[in-house]
């Protein structure tokens, strides 16, 4: 019977992380005054004995009725069942319960007026009844419930996860027929109420009434855009074995066409994994919409023309792949592939800025392993371009292969020693369009071959850390060396360009062969000592601030770095790039990314950093640090286009975080350059929380053009300059409204703009949100009106407006602010037809 009831189509409420304070304090069925307190749990009924208590016993003139009345109970573990009068006969198995039949268990309450079975034929009958889930929220009530064993009906029935007195939406049905050993319901006549007012009428379909995942229907994905026209989206869950399952994702997109998309994940003892492809036969937007692949707004200039062959249209897709193996303790294997048929598939098949901002898409496949002081690897990766507005040129060399090994162990407590070893191949896909050729369409005969090189590169150190309670030193000393060996039309370029180089400096040479034969080098190497010391001292103090009391303290920290200088012009850049000038890289032995550039120096770092502790609950309301680098040499190492660093002072680096109170959290950033008299960096972002659920944040980024020359205009001087303000105000318990301004000072225009207003109830919510987003590679704005019905419990209808609402706003959901940013690649959720999320089974 409980069983029974709980099904009555909360099938679909899967009781996820709904929001029900705002609910009243109000039950459909009160508990019960005079049921004992359960014991145990559901599984543990069966080995529970039976009592009953209350009333008179009594048997009939047969002599085989039993007749128990005037407030009768029984009880078993966690089940109650209270009646005015129960009648039950041994031999036949027959039994009566009338008047204020009660019952309740873990799950739920009910009452009902009469109750009549057979125990032995396992038939029951309840009249008139009401109940009130517990384990999940839902009420509702049947004119009568037949059981029959593993099947039974329900006749005139209703579900909502409202109040009583806030019937805001219910689910009526005439008729459920339910079958808990398929676990499958059908039910007939079913129509959905908002108020009083019914809003959808389905004459018959098939439900799942309980956890397991079940082949069926998904909630359909429905929109409506420019770009697409009118978009159903419908997934179709296939659920093949306990441990591996796949989706299907058939998709018409009235101005573009149709696609099919299938995820399939498994999961096994010792691993688990997950691939997704999707594939469009024929998309029409590249000849409803041709300037988005040949205009780009930026410049202000059409890119090349495109031939209309060369238009992506037919046979479009994607594939991606992520799995993990492990073998041991120690030791795992793990892939992550991805794969698009061209590259404007991320622009035409993305909605947010995430996927317009990724230039390219990497695969890796690799070994990995760990111990307690090491860890090593062996993968291969390989980088696709994803950015019609750049060339194969741009992407990243591709390391086939590329191990790792890293050992650190202390040998005293005062000393340390360890290595840092890699060894890797470089290779770069052949660039297919010769760049400044007015030529549209090259043939592939006249692909230009990017030439690569192997690395070899290996740092071992010794360290003396010495420490105190209130200081530490760390002298450390290391060793690097590094090896090439690389293809020889990369070494003739790069003494090519060596050559050059030389001439530029001295005026009156005559470049031949026999001096760009000079420069050339296949196995270039580098070799060089670094040696660094970090100390610091901590100082605290007791003090009181308005009352409360607080830890003060005051750290000073020094640190000291020399690297004698070595010619590195004969190495290429196969994987490094400067790091951006950051606090950290005050403290660090290198000032790029990778192995092709060893800085030299022989500088110092002074920093002072001060906190306020709250002594009562240990929360930091103050950290402040500001720090420079002192460089008593010329930098003469550098990468690319950078110039060489002049001695003198670094820029000032100063990071302020305050928290004057629980709901104020205030970050800045500054970097000031004293040579140009300018700033460098400079951010702001505070956070401001309202009562329980509403925030407001404001954000400001700036950060200048190192490359461009003192004085220059501030659309080349300036590298980004954004203002960012985004909120949830609650105006009251139900109503709140949500917006963002995302917008680029250095261009003059908006990158995303969200008006919204939402309403919530205890158990129905409505999102409306107006929605303006840069859509494309053009920079072109597109716009869009998203409405969400939300029936808590049972699903939704309309647009997911939560998902794009809470990338947006930085606390929409206040759990969000504990955790890290979302991810950039697309993400996919896969829900069983019930409702609840489809979670792989570990056993076979």
């Amino acid at each position: 019977m409980s069983l029974c009831i709980a099904i009555a189509l909360p099938a679909y409420a899967a009781d996820d992380n709904e929001n029900w304070g705002l609910c009243p304090l109000i039950d459909a069925v009160p508990s019960f005054n005079d049921a004992p307190a359960p014991t145990g749990t559901a599984d543990q009924r069966a080995s529970q004995p039976t009592a009953i208590d209350g009333g008179t016993l009594e048997r009939a003139g047969d002599e085989q009725n039993i007749v128990v009345q005037d407030n009768v109970r029984l009880s078993r573990g966690d089940q109650f069942l209270g009646t005015d009068k129960l009648s039950y006969n041994q031999e036949s198995g027959k039994y009566t319960a009338e008047g204020h039949v009660r019952y309740q268990d873990s799950s739920m309450r009910l009452v009902a007026e009469h109750a009549e079975g057979d125990q032995n034929a396992d038939k029951h009958q309840i009249d008139d009844v009401e109940y009130q889930l517990t384990s999940r929220r839902g009420n509702g009530g049947a004119e009568r419930i037949e059981l029959n064993g593993a099947k039974g009906s329900l006749l005139s029935s209703t579900y909502s996860t409202c109040a009583p007195n806030q019937r805001a939406w219910e689910l009526r049905a005439h008729r459920i027929d339910i079958d808990t050993e398929e676990g499958m319901g059908v039910a007939r006549n079913a129509t959905l109420r908002i108020g009083k007012v019914p809003v959808l009428y389905v004459p018959w379909f098939m439900f799942p009434v309980d956890d397991r995942r079940r082949t069926g229907l998904l909630y359909p994905n429905i929109g409506m855009s420019g770009k697409n026209g009118f978009d159903w989206r419908q997934p179709i869950y296939l659920n093949l074995a306990p441990n591996y399952d796949a989706t299907l994702f058939p998709r018409y997109m009235s101005r573009r066409g149709a696609s099919l998309g299938v995820e399939f994940r498994w999961l096994y003892e010792n691993g688990s994994g997950e691939t997704y492809v999707n594939w469009m036969p024929r998309d029409d937007l590249s000849r409803k919409d041709p300037d988005r692949y040949t205009y780009y707004i930026r410049t202000g200039d059409p890119l090349p023309t495109i031939p209309k062959d060369d238009m992506p249209r037919d046979n479009r897709g994607e594939f991606a792949f992520k799995g993990v193996h492990r073998f041991d303790g120690t030791w795992y294997a793990g892939a992550n592939l991805a794969w698009v048929s061209d590259k404007y598939y991320l622009q035409d098949f993305s909605n947010s800025l995430y996927s317009q901002s990724t230039i390219s898409l990497r695969s890796e496949v690799g070994l990995y392993g760990r111990g307690r002081y090491w860890d090593a690897s062996i993968i291969a990766d390989h980088n696709q371009l994803a950015d019609f507005t750049l060339r194969e040129n741009s992407l990243a060399f591709d390391r086939l292969p590329r191990a790792t090994f890293h050992w650190a162990q202390p040998v005293q407590p005062w000393l340390e020693t360890g290595v840092d070893t890699e060894a890797v191949r470089f290779q770069h896909a052949d660039l297919k369009f010769v760049a400044n050729d007015p030529t549209p369409g090259i043939p592939e005969s006249r692909r230009q071959s990017i030439p690569g090189g192997s690395r070899f590169d290996v740092k071992p150190y010794i360290s003396f850390p010495l420490e105190g309670a209130a200081w530490f030193i760390r002298p450390k000393l290391a060793w690097r060396y590094t090896a090439y060996e690389l293809d020889g039309e990369m070494a003739a370029q790069i003494a090519d360009a060596r050559a050059n180089s030389f001439i530029a400096n001295n005026p009156g040479t005559v470049k031949t062969p026999e001096l760009v034969r000079s420069f050339y080098d296949k196995s270039p190497t580098r070799s060089l000592p670094i040696t660094s010391i970090d100390a610091g001292l901590y100082f605290d103090r007791e003090t009181v601030i308005r009352g409360d009391n607080y830890v003060h303290t005051l750290e000073p920290r020094v640190f000291y770095l020399r690297a004698p200088y070595r010619d590195q012009d004969a190495i290429p850049l196969f994987d490094t790039n400067p790091m951006s000038f950051s606090w950290g890289a005050l403290f660090r032995d290198n000032r790029y990314s990778g192995a092709d550039r060893q800085t030299d120096a022989n500088q110092l770092t002074t920093a002072l950093t001060t906190r306020l502790i709250n002594s009562e609950d240990g929360r930091e309301r103050l950290a402040a640090s500001i720090g420079q680098i002192q460089y008593f040499d010329d930098i003469r190492v550098v990468a690319g286009a950078e110039t060489p660093i002049k001695q003198g002072k670094s820029a000032w680096v100063a990071d302020v975080s305050v928290s004057p109170t629980d709901r104020w959290t205030i970050n800045a950033t500054y970097q000031w350059d004293p040579r140009l008299r300018s700033e460098d960096v400079a951010t702001l972002r505070a956070r401001y929380l309202f009562r329980n659920s509403g925030v407001v944040n404001f954000a400001y980024r700036y950060r200048r053009n190192l490359a461009a020359p003192p004085g220059s205009p501030s659309d080349i001087a300036d590298q980004y300059e954004q203002a960012d303000v985004s909120f949830l105000y609650p105006i009251n318990d139900n109503w709140s409204v949500v917006g963002r301004y995302y917008y680029s000072i250095k261009d003059s225009r908006p990158l995303e703009q969200i008006a919204g207003v939402q309403w919530e109830s205890c158990c129905l919510a409505v999102r409306a949100i107006a929605r303006r987003y840069q859509r494309n590679r053009s920079e072109d704005l597109n716009s869009s009106f998203q409405v969400e019905f939300e029936l808590k419990g049972l699903g939704s209808a309309g647009q997911n407006t939560e998902r794009v609402l809470r990338r947006a706003i930085l606390g929409y959901n206040r759990d969000d602010l504990y955790l890290t940013p979302p991810s950039p690649s697309i993400s996919r959720e896969n829900r069983g037809p019930g409702g609840d999320e489809a979670i792989l089974d570990p056993t076979l």
